[in-house]
Formats: structure tokens, C-alpha cells, sequence
């Protein structure tokens, strides 16, 4: 007994940990955010489901028996996402600040007050935790599938940008954690959603090494136009020295001063080429 107590501790204890340093991984973006003072770009809804998710596991913690690990992770994910919102807000556009607080309401007071309402005033004792475990297992299932979206988009672009390694190792190893924790302390509403949560990771980053290399396509640029205008070029210059190269017949002067040609019938044919070529060459 006591050695089972002891592991169910220990896994607990490392599931804190390693969520921790989830929560703790939106750190660069907020950083980034305050450095271009500006939130453009960024959406607050992971982060207003994230602190719906912490409140409603507290609120499940705190009627559930030895659950104190749960409420230690969910406490400091609870000051976290409100940090996180709060920076968010400051420098966020107003369309983004109307959106946020949208959601808040939505989630976080309407959401979050009907189900503590209905969970004080119509259940009590085992039942209610019961009532309260089904709700928050059934939002973590959700929250679990909703990488399924990151997935279809890695696999139809064939690319990791939008999935990091790192994010999906330590999702996975808080989720089996998390497993063991509830497995061996027969919390259901714990297990179960975490079953989920580590199948989608490993999905996720055997995915991440089918695409990290992707093949780089060389995309190359029809220069036909450059062409073309450098042939034009070529007929033009072709064109001025085939004229420069046309003798045409020159009048001489005889001896009694008047104008005759050698061959008055040769140089009016030369003539006529000449201006037909000059035709041909400016309509070019």
C-alpha cells in the first residue's frame, strides 16, 4: 500500500513538473509580443481555454479526495493563462481586445458559473464529484483532439513548421504521467482523457520526423520575355546592317553637267529593296 501511495506520489510530482514546463512554453511568443509592442498575429483562444481548463480541474479538485497535485498544477496554470491574457490584452488592436473579452465571457464566467451552479445547487457529496468529473474529462477530450487540425495541416503540406518537436514531447510526457497518476489513484476522469492525449503525441511526433526534411523544389522562372527582347534586339541590329550594307546608286556628273545613272533601271530596283527592307525592319 504504501509502496503504491508512493509511486501514485512520484507520478503526480513529475506530472506537476513536466506541465509546468508547458505552461511555461508560451514564454518567446509573450516575449515577442512585448519586444514589436504589438499582439498582432497572435490569437488569445488557447489561452482563455487553457485558464477555463485550470479552473474548471480546480473546481473538480477541490470536492475529490487527495487530490492536492491536482490543484498545485491547475493553481499555477490558473496565474499563468491569466498572465499571459493580461499581456495579450495590453497590446493587443481593439478588434483583438473585443474578441478576447468575448471569450471570456463566454468561457470563463457564463461557461464556468453555469456549470459551478448547477454542480452546487442539484448534486452533493460523491455525486457531484461524479457530475464534475464527466464534464472536465469530456473538455480534455476535446482539448486533446484538437491538435487533429495541426495534423491535418502538417500532413497536407508536408511540413513541421506550425507543429514544434519540443511542444508535442512534453504534452506526451505530461499526458502519460498524468495516466499513471490517475491509474494508480482510480481516478477515471483523470486516465481516460490522458490515454487520448498521448496517442494524438505520439501521432504528432512520428509526423514530425516523417516531415522535417522536406524536399526542396526548385522553382524555376520562365524567361521567355528576356528572351524575346533580346531577340527583337538581334532582328533590329540585323536589320540596320543589312541596310548599311546596300550600295545605292549615286548620280555622277559627265562633262556637260548633267545628271545620268550607269544603270538608271539596276539602281531604281536597289532603291525599291532598300525601302522595302527599311518597311520590314520598323514594323519589326
Amino acid at each position: 500500500m504504501a509502496l503504491h501511495l508512493t509511486w501514485m506520489f512520484s507520478f503526480g510530482l513529475l506530472g506537476n513538473l513536466v506541465s509546468c514546463l508547458v505552461c511555461l512554453a508560451p514564454l518567446p511568443t509573450f516575449y515577442q509580443i512585448r519586444k514589436n509592442k504589438t499582439s498582432e498575429g497572435f490569437q488569445s483562444i488557447p489561452y482563455v481555454i487553457a485558464l477555463f481548463s485550470a479552473m474548471l480541474w480546480l473546481f473538480y479538485a477541490i470536492f475529490s479526495e487527495d487530490a492536492i497535485l491536482l490543484i498545485t498544477i491547475n493553481t499555477f496554470a490558473f496565474f499563468m493563462e491569466t498572465g499571459y491574457i493580461a499581456v495579450y490584452l495590453y497590446y493587443a488592436t481593439k478588434k483583438d481586445k473585443i474578441l478576447t473579452f468575448k471569450l471570456l465571457l463566454l468561457f470563463n464566467i457564463f461557461g464556468l458559473g453555469l456549470i459551478c451552479s448547477l454542480a452546487l445547487f442539484l448534486t452533493q457529496g460523491q455525486k457531484r464529484v461524479q457530475v464534475l468529473g464527466w464534464i472536465c474529462m469530456i473538455f480534455s477530450l476535446c482539448v486533446f483532439a484538437a491538435p487533429l487540425f495541426i495534423v491535418r495541416k502538417v500532413i497536407r503540406t508536408k511540413s513541421v513548421e506550425f507543429m514544434p518537436f519540443s511542444l508535442s514531447f512534453f504534452l506526451t510526457l505530461s499526458a502519460v504521467m498524468w495516466f499513471f497518476y490517475g491509474y494508480l489513484k482510480k481516478d477515471q476522469f483523470v486516465a481516460v482523457p490522458n490515454i487520448l492525449g498521448f496517442l494524438f503525441g505520439i501521432i504528432q511526433m512520428v509526423l514530425y520526423v516523417i516531415y522535417r526534411n522536406p524536399k526542396k523544389i526548385l522553382v524555376v522562372e520562365p524567361i521567355l520575355e528576356e528572351l524575346s527582347h533580346e531577340h527583337i534586339v538581334d532582328i533590329k541590329k540585323l536589320g540596320a546592317a543589312i541596310c548599311s550594307e546596300i550600295n545605292i546608286a549615286i548620280p555622277q556628273l559627265n562633262d556637260s553637267g548633267k545628271n545620268v545613272f550607269e544603270d538608271h533601271q539596276i539602281a531604281k530596283e536597289i532603291t525599291k529593296q532598300t525601302q522595302e527592307t527599311k518597311k520590314s525592319t520598323n514594323k519589326i
